[in-house]
């Protein structure tokens, strides 16, 4: 960004002219990918808040990425623009860059044209997942050669749709493939596992945590329709039995209300424990019949590992 000097007095009034200038064209990506999506960045200084932009991609063999009519803010603007699934991979591609009002223009520097890049066989190394497994997740890659880094994201499905970011590990291609691991991590959503109070209302619409995962290579990323299926979550819970004087309800009969709304009944051990696995997690009803009657004896729990 340019430097403005000012070195008149500072006791009276001075009129100060602000050239504007586009600064700098990044492309935000090593290569245009045939048939894919090439993001860039344009900053500028004092072209004015809103102030009018053109854009267009084009080839230096002639094809068209297309045009952009749009505005500039806070002297940035961040694009995207198609490139050709034809295009060969001796061409380059460049932007046409015109401010109107601010009387500028400019282009980008050549970037190089490279073939589609495909992200397949999305795949976890397990079906389901319970706290501190070591997961792997693998894909295959083609169109980028061995070492092209990448970044696999984990979501966390949402039936809103508006998945959210559990987290992001980095990836590099080797053999064509994509292979990480995760120790998983339970992220509880309030807003999917209901509360007692709601379950009446969910019924087996509850939703457990189920996650997928994409890879971004090259600006674009794959896989955001959930190519890798839905892990799902599974946890436990550890219950403990007392009556109302605190003894241990010896082989005592319990009813687990699970978050999903189902019920489940066993029995506690000698020493008044008992440990349920596979159950889904959040806020979970727990009942002691036998002392129900006597001393009310009943509780919440929740899953934990």
């Amino acid at each position: 960004m340019g430097q403005l000097t000012f070195n008149k007095s500072t006791d009276t009034k001075h009129k100060v002219e602000l050239e504007p200038s586009i600064i700098s064209i990044d492309w935000l990506s090593g290569r245009a990918s045939a048939g894919q999506k090439v993001k860039f960045e344009i900053c500028t200084e004092f072209v004015g808040y809103n102030a009018p932009i053109k854009i267009t991609g084009k080839s230096e063999d002639g094809k068209k990425l297309g045009k952009i009519k749009a505005t500039i803010r806070n002297n940035r603007y961040l694009g995207e623009l198609d490139v050709p699934e034809d295009i060969k991979q001796s061409d380059t591609v460049y932007l046409e860059i015109k401010l109107p009002k601010n009387d500028l223009s400019d282009e980008s520097t050549r970037l190089p044209a490279g073939p589609a890049i495909r992200v397949t066989e999305f795949k976890w190394s397990e079906k389901e997942a319970r706290r501190g497994d070591i997961l792997t997740m693998s894909a295959t890659v083609s169109g980028v050669p061995d070492g092209t880094e990448a970044t696999v994201t984990i979501y966390e499905f949402d039936r809103d749709r508006v998945h959210d970011k559990i987290t992001e590990l980095p990836a590099q291609v080797g053999d064509g493939k994509i292979e990480v691991r995760w120790e998983y991590e339970y992220h509880e959503d309030t807003d999917e596992i209901p509360i007692e109070d709601e379950l009446a209302d969910f019924g087996s619409n509850y939703n457990p945590p189920e996650y997928f995962f994409t890879v971004k290579l090259e600006g674009n990323e794959f896989g955001r329709e959930q190519e890798s299926k839905l892990l799902l979550f599974k946890d436990w819970i550890e219950i403990e039995g007392e009556d109302a004087f605190g003894n241990p309800l010896k082989d005592g009969d319990y009813i687990l209300t699970l978050p999903d709304g189902t019920r489940t009944e066993g029995k506690l051990d000698g020493d008044g424990r008992a440990v349920v696995k596979d159950v889904p997690p959040g806020a979970c009803q727990l009942e002691f019949p036998e002392e129900n009657d006597d001393s009310g004896t009943n509780g919440d729990a929740t899953t934990s590992g």
